[in-house]
Formats: C-alpha cells, structure tokens, sequence
C-alpha cells in the first residue's frame, strides 16, 4: 500500500524537474510575487489534472489481463523514461494566460492546461494502472508536483539557476527505466515464463 503513495511521489518529482509546469510556476512567481496563491493553484489544478488521469489508468488497467497490462506498461515506462531525457520549453500561451487573472486563477488554468499530456500526467495513468491504491497514486503524484515546484515558486530564480537539471533527468529516466523492467519481469511471471 506504501508503494501506491511513494512510488508516484517519488517518480513525478523527479520527472517534473526541469518539466515546463516547473518554468512556469518559475514564470508565475517572477510575475505575481504571490508564493501561496501560485501553491494553491498548482495544488487544486494537480489534483484536478491528475485525479482524471488516475481515473482513465485504473479503467485502463481493467481491460487488459496481468500479463498484456505489464508488457504495456514496461513499453510506456521506457517511452517516458527517454522522453525525460528530452528538457522541456515553455509554450507562450501558457505564460499569456496570466495576462488575464490573478495569481490562484491563473496558476489553476495554466497547469492543469500545462500538466495535459505532459510526462508527469502520462505517469499518473501509467502508476494507476499498476497499483491498486488510486486515491493514494494521485496523492503521491500530486506530492512529487508539489516537491518540484514549491521549492521553485518560493526560491524563484535561485533555486532553478543552481539544481543539476541533466543529472535529475537522468535520474528520472533511470527510475522510469527500473519501473519498465519491473513491469517486464511482472510480465513475464504472469505469462508463466519465469
């Protein structure tokens, strides 16, 4: 049950340095100046986001066998884990929306736009679809947001200016890497190979 909350925790907070979300909590606390609306955002918006994310993993999940459920999910581990390898841009429409709104409105639209199809959101249906606690994926998912992007919005430029972002990519893609052979070995056990 543990590994349902700190399994997610632990892989979105890597994968989420570096992320676009995290550039633009950089962006909305340069702008607003505000740090606990900005938090409140990322925290509702996160919730919101990845609370459908789990959801459409635990559906997913219910539809394949143990077996074939693995094999999909060892394939999707690796796909995520070199597409962590890539650093994210900030898109201008994102950053524009704060044109518009306070710092809480602004924060709540642009992630969870932000966060649609992003690695950490395809995370979230992939973790859900492997573990049987949902509530507890998405709160672990929305906690590793939270570890990545808190730090950024209250430290703003000095923080992201001094971490390691290719080391801590690299240390996300491998933890998607183990993930994906897990899932091959879970495979394969269900299989009956080994």
């Amino acid at each position: 049950m543990l590994d349902s909350l700190l399994v997610p925790t632990a892989i979105v907070a890597l994968a989420e340095i570096g992320d676009k979300t995290q550039l633009l909590a950089l962006i909305l606390a340069a702008r607003f100046r505000k740090p606990w609306p900005i938090i409140a955002g990322i925290v509702a918006a996160t919730l919101a986001n990845h609370a459908a994310a789990g959801a459409v993993g635990a559906w997913f999940g219910s539809f394949f066998s143990n077996a074939v459920l693995h094999w999909i999910l060892a394939a999707s581990f690796a796909a995520t884990a070199l597409w962590t390898l890539v650093p994210d841009k900030m898109d201008d429409d994102e950053a524009s929306t704060a044109r518009k709104f306070g710092p809480f409105l602004t924060t709540l639209i642009a992630f969870f736009l932000a966060e649609m199809g992003d690695k950490t959101q395809v995370a979230t249906v992939m973790l859900a679809a492997q573990y049987p606690d949902l509530w507890l994926v998405i709160i672990g998912t929305t906690a590793g947001m939270l570890i990545a992007n808190v730090p950024v919005v209250l430290a703003g430029n000095f923080a992201a200016d001094k971490l390691p972002l290719t080391l801590i990519r690299r240390l996300a893609a491998s933890a998607f890497f183990v993930l994906a052979i897990v899932a091959v070995y879970k495979a394969m056990q269900s299989s009956g190979w080994v």
